[in-house]
């Protein structure tokens, strides 16, 4: 009977967490289209790379296409409203809702990590245009790279269902963090290109900071789950654990992105 009025109160705790995901985004979408010429204006133009044969120069010579202009507060409201979205489908009594209280049982909740491989994937593009990283084929390949550390957390949770500590296999996790690793070594490569770090302004250091401090905290929270420390033995915990970091990080991350696009 606790266990189910637990399991009662992280639905509506979901719920509620939808309802504050769901105001920023409405407000920062309110903020991109109306009230804020900067994050109106800034788009930052999508360009593809590739070899082409030049007469002049008698070989091949990189050349660049722009594609298309990116529509950076839409997209980052649309981070927002993604994870609205995926709180409000596991805690309205629906389907979804019963397949969400049936997998705590089983210690697994796949929405929350093909939530997190959509938004946080999202993100990290959003986060990688403001270092200057704007070749497609880059764009594309930091979003699946940060996909797959999130599904690399549904597989882990998968495969130690009701598995003893001494049993766990921590493949996933190892595997997970080497991906989530990728997109951060392309973003600081651009991001200490100059070699200049006084160049680099403020809000640049709270974005990589806030990031690599929540890049950290949710691993933490999977090890203390499957380690079973003091309250984490309740995988229901852990996952209240996850909402409150989730809805921290985002909040954090999401304005400060939005307000990044005030750089010089």
């Amino acid at each position: 009977m606790e266990e189910k009025l637990t399991k009662e109160r992280l639905t509506s705790f979901n719920f509620k967490m939808g309802l504050v995901h769901l105001v920023q985004a409405i407000i920062m979408l309110v903020l991109a289209f109306t009230l804020i010429q900067e994050i109106t204006e800034f788009a930052p133009v999508i360009t593809q790379n590739y070899l082409e044969f030049d007469p002049e120069a008698g070989g091949l010579v990189l050349a660049t296409d722009e594609l298309f202009t990116l529509p950076f507060g839409v997209f980052v409201s649309l981070f927002l409203f993604i994870s609205a979205g995926a709180h409000f489908l596991i805690s309205v009594p629906t389907k979804t809702n019963a397949i969400y209280l049936r997998d705590l049982d089983l210690g697994i909740n796949k929405f929350r990590w093909f939530e997190y491989a959509l938004s946080s994937s999202i993100m990290i593009v959003l986060i990688a245009t403001l270092f200057g990283i704007y070749d497609i084929a880059s764009l594309i390949l930091i979003f699946i790279l940060n996909a797959s550390m999130n599904l690399f957390g549904l597989v882990m949770e998968q495969l130690n269902q009701a598995k003893e500590k001494k049993d766990l296999d921590w493949g996933p996790f190892i595997w997970g963090s080497i991906a989530g690793i990728g997109p951060w070594i392309a973003i600081l490569l651009y991001m200490f290109g100059t070699g200049n770090f006084s160049e680099v302004p403020w809000f640049v250091w709270a974005i990589v900071g806030t990031y690599f401090v929540a890049f950290n905290t949710f691993p933490v929270n999977m090890v203390l789950q499957y380690l079973r420390v003091g309250k984490w033995k309740n995988y229901l915990y852990g996952e209240r654990i996850y909402i409150v970091l989730s809805l921290v990080a985002k909040t954090i991350l999401a304005w400060l992105v939005f307000f990044g696009a005030f750089q010089p």
